[in-house]
């Protein structure tokens, strides 16, 4: 039966090497969090080792005395480090914390005290040991030092989804049920560091897993940060970009490219002010958005340019032109009354050749078109249409 406890030990230090080897390629972990993990793993691995060699030592004549007092002291000592480590990986700075430091420097010091009295181990003539009167009161200590990790490590939870809760404490409850096994059945169960090792190792996991979750969300909303555009809210620069590349090569023949500039945009900015400057722009991102958001994506590309990239049968391309002649007409700001928006457009369909960056050209050219006619109404040369 031992030679299976120390096969099962071997299997805890190996699996105990193999997360210090997981943390050290970890790049995702900063270098005083790596040497929090290794520490962790050698207080219990050590503490295993301890009482693997207390259960091999008992009983064992030719081994001195003190050698085996020494060595339960040690495991004495480090089995409720060995937890608190665990708690240790959470990084928390709260009274209980605190609290469990202190605890801990208590048990250290009563156990090195007992180790020159018999206290917490008595040993008969065959040199085999068994627990002293005041091997309750470490006990004691073992379930406060539990009860105050399981308090750390709900407070470490609400760090997390609740869809990430449920497995953190699955795993807290292994532990338990581990160290519940070799206190209630004794003898040569010995379930305790089998558990820690496999809580470690599945929370090792867990952090992982929660970290890489984080980090993808991180990079989505930096995605979106890119590919919004800050003051309006439609697609950025960057998105149309990415567009453009999408449809290099081929578009479908119901891809319609919208070319939009706002008209007398200099005018308000040099009158009015750059805010009221913005104030239009926004109003003329509603305007285009209201018109073309439910048939595609729509990016405002420079200071008063916006694209709107489309799916729509040909006869709809004009009624949408009617419509966003509509919104400007209806559209009134606060500093600025009145908005009014050139646009033209290009089917794919009539540009088979052409990439998607060439199709909006077209649109371009058609916008300048309807933009010549707006200011030569209103009086201005077309060098002066901003």
């Amino acid at each position: 039966m031992f030679s299976y406890y120390s096969s099962i030990n071997i299997l805890i230090w190996l699996v105990l090497g193999i997360l210090c080897i997981l943390v050290y390629q970890d790049n995702r972990i900063s270098s005083d969090d790596k040497h929090m993990y290794y520490l962790t793993y050698v207080i219990i691995a050590v503490a295993a080792l301890a009482e693997w060699a207390g259960l091999k030592l008992s009983g064992n004549t030719d081994v001195p005395t003190w050698v085996l007092r020494l060595v339960k002291c040690c495991d004495y000592i480090l089995t409720p480090m060995a937890a608190f480590s665990l708690a240790r990986q959470m990084k928390l700075r709260n009274r209980w914390n605190n609290v469990l430091i202190g605890l801990l420097a208590f048990n250290t010091v009563f156990q090195i005290v007992s180790c020159f009295t018999n206290w917490m181990i008595v040993i008969d003539a065959q040199n085999q040991y068994s627990h002293g009167p005041l091997y309750m009161l470490y006990l004691v200590i073992s379930i406060v030092v539990v009860l105050l990790i399981l308090i750390q490590l709900l407070i470490y939870s609400k760090a997390f989804r609740k869809q990430n809760r449920f497995s953190l404490y699955a795993i807290i409850g292994m532990i338990l049920v581990g160290i519940a096994l070799q206190e209630i059945l004794g003898g040569m169960i010995r379930t305790e560091y089998l558990a820690l090792t496999f809580g470690i190792a599945l929370i090792y996991i867990h952090t992982m897993e929660f970290s890489q979750q984080t980090d993808q969300e991180h990079m989505q909303k930096q995605q979106l940060l890119i590919s919004t555009d800050a003051l309006t809210g439609l697609y950025s620069r960057h998105a149309y970009s990415n567009i453009l590349n999408e449809y290099a090569v081929s578009m479908p023949e119901d891809l319609a490219a919208f070319s939009i500039d706002i008209n007398g945009l200099k005018a308000v900015n040099d009158t009015l002010g750059h805010e009221a400057g913005d104030e239009l722009i926004c109003g003329a991102a509603d305007c285009i958005l209201r018109t073309f958001g439910d048939k595609g994506q729509c990016y405002r590309t420079g200071g008063d340019e916006f694209v709107a990239i489309v799916k729509m049968a040909r006869d709809q391309a004009d009624p949408a032109l009617e419509k966003l002649k509509k919104q400007t007409q209806q559209w009134e700001g606060k500093t600025v009354k009145s908005l009014s928006l050139s646009a033209g457009y290009a089917f794919a369909a009539d540009h088979k050749d052409c990439s998607c960056e060439m199709l909006v050209k077209e649109a371009d050219k058609n916008m300048y078109v309807e933009k010549r006619v707006y200011y030569q109404a209103q009086g201005h040369e077309r060098r002066n249409r901003r």
